[in-house]
């Protein structure tokens, strides 16, 4: 006999499914529908969706690539192995150049490390630092063609008074799942089995569902953006969780438009999402910006670097709540224009996926830098621009500074 509170359990959550469904398809019509709006958020709708397919187009062809070049690797490889013991015996000179090209993954001082060959005999000297000895001599070993290797190395722990082992950086290779960016082919099965254990997950009850849910999402997000995972939550990313770039052309010399820039007061009259800049001294400012759904932010600014004429270079303050850092480069051309270009990298609360969410409240920098370039460049050339709502003429502008 069925429980009754069960299936009114049933009936409430399929109820309540329905219902939700239906507003978010009547919320969802309301905007694309609304008739002062509608043609507008359908038009920037419809080119989304072009540049996803795009994207989409793009990274599957770069897949398709990735996979195909890794099975013909594997499969030379496996014919190397297969046919090593009954090969020819390699050139000498070749088989150093292989001995060579496999240096800079084994040793951190590659030009340090000299390498002889006869009839397969490989010969290893030179200085070296005494942890990588042994996988230097483990990987020459590996190298196809190679029958003995000869260790002539010359350890030594430290290396300050070395001339030979000085200046490098250590290189060790990283296995790709513990690199910074990822490989396509790398993207498309990590995104998949994360997707399997969201997938799994869902199906738990429980810790299990958490658990596998958590991962499963954890490594769906890496795969779907290619950011580590400091940048996806903004720990121990510093600077960097978010990279914002735009370039435009301004018809006018780059000390005008230099001189615009560098007065810091007049920020907030051509970027919209500025409420206030303060000037506290030469170098330093303090910043009070609208955030997502209008919480004001603010953080304090030091200028790092000023070229007259030619670039701005700043970043926050370490007790700012934002991480940021960016430049500007003014560079002329024969036309009498300045190409007018930014770079801007930041870090908000949570990183990437905070940036993620900011979004979803209309909190856009890569649209909301866009558009202010667009005002400086109108008011510069034509003398007003809208920001704030209301227009802003040149004359309201802080005259140009006059300070490096």
């Amino acid at each position: 006999m069925d429980n009754p509170l069960r299936s009114m359990s049933v009936g409430t959550g399929l109820g309540f499914r329905r219902f939700a469904g239906a507003l978010a398809l009547g919320s969802g019509l309301i905007y694309l529908l609304d008739p002062e709006s509608g043609r507008r958020r359908r038009a920037r709708l419809s080119e989304k969706a072009t540049h996803v397919a795009h994207l989409t187009r793009r990274a599957a062809h770069k897949t398709a690539a990735d996979l195909e070049n890794r099975g013909r690797g594997l499969l030379c490889s496996a014919r190397s192995v297969a046919l090593r013991d009954r090969s020819e015996p390699v050139p000498d000179e070749i088989l150093v150049e292989r001995v060579r090209s496999r240096l800079g993954t084994m040793v951190s001082h590659p030009h340090a490390v000299t390498v002889t060959a006869r009839d397969g005999v490989v010969t290893l000297a030179g200085p070296i630092l005494e942890g990588e000895a042994s996988r230097l001599i483990r990987g020459a070993r590996h190298v196809s063609g190679v029958r003995r290797v000869v260790d002539h190395l010359e350890r030594h722990e430290p290396a300050e008074h070395v001339p030979g082992l000085q200046g490098d950086a250590h290189r060790n290779r990283r296995p790709e799942l513990f690199q910074e960016s990822w490989a396509p082919a790398i993207r498309l099965m990590t995104g998949a089995a994360g997707g399997a254990l969201l997938v799994g997950g869902l199906a738990q009850s429980g810790p299990g569902r958490l658990i596998l849910g958590g991962a499963g999402s954890l490594l769906l997000a890496r795969a779907l953006t290619n950011l580590p995972m400091k940048r996806l939550f903004g720990v121990g990313a510093g600077y960097r969780a978010i990279d914002v770039e735009k370039a435009i052309w301004i018809a006018a010399q780059p000390d005008r438009v230099f001189g615009f820039v560098r007065n810091l007061r007049n920020l907030p009259r051509f970027m919209s999402h500025l409420e206030s800049v303060v000037e506290m001294d030469g170098a330093r400012s303090h910043w009070v910006a609208r955030g997502p759904a209008g919480i004001p932010v603010t953080w304090d600014v030091e200028l790092t670097l000023v070229e007259k004429d030619r670039l701005i270079a700043w970043r926050s303050t370490l007790n700012s709540t934002v991480r940021s850092a960016g430049t500007i480069r003014f560079e002329p051309d024969d036309k009498g224009r300045t190409l007018t270009s930014v770079r801007l990298s930041y870090n908000p609360p949570a990183g990437a996926i905070g940036h993620a969410v900011s979004r979803l409240f209309g909190a856009d920098p890569k649209r909301a830098l866009d558009d202010d370039m667009l005002r400086l460049k109108s008011l510069i050339e034509n003398g007003k621009a809208s920001a704030h709502g209301h227009t802003v003429t040149r004359e309201e502008l802080v005259p140009p500074a006059s300070t490096n």
